[in-house]
């Protein structure tokens, strides 16, 4: 599965797969701008939120309950924003959207975590995407913490 997401595809993909249910699969996002970010894909190909079938629904809702619980267990975000963007797919000449959400955890507060620290620079406006790439060893950390609770 591949996209083109300018929140997730940084370095090509969602990001490192840290589960997966019947119909969606779950990655930590490869920015950290916000620590914890993770990407919700799921596993069939469609194009609008209308096309989800009741199922694939009630797993997301799930997941939702479930990520928001973990993230919150691990790292302590002021809230969540979660989003669906497709825009940067139909900025070329053939677009193939997939449907992918992204959990994006939001701090009031500078959080450390491992010894890094991390700053919401635009907390209580929308979310930016700007990369915060982290070495693979930060980023097994940060796996580590939510599926400590997932």
């Amino acid at each position: 599965m591949t996209g083109s997401c300018e929140y997730c595809q940084i370095t090509g993909g969602y990001g490192e797969l840290m589960d997966e249910t019947a119909h969606w699969l779950i990655y930590l996002a490869p920015s950290q701008r916000y620590l914890g970010t993770c990407v919700v894909a799921l596993k069939r190909k469609s194009k609008n939120l209308r096309e989800l079938d009741d199922a694939e629904w009630l797993d997301f809702a799930d997941i939702v309950r479930r990520l928001e619980t973990s993230v919150d267990e691990a790292f302590k975000p002021t809230l969540f924003n979660w989003s669906c963007f497709k825009n940067k797919e139909y900025r070329n000449g053939d677009p193939n959207p997939e449907i992918h959400w992204h959990l994006l955890p939001r701090y009031q507060d500078e959080v450390e975590f491992a010894g890094e620290k991390f700053k919401d620079q635009d907390f209580g406006y929308l979310p930016q995407p700007i990369t915060h790439e982290l070495s693979a060893e930060m980023m097994d950390k940060i796996k580590s913490a939510i599926k400590k609770y997932l």
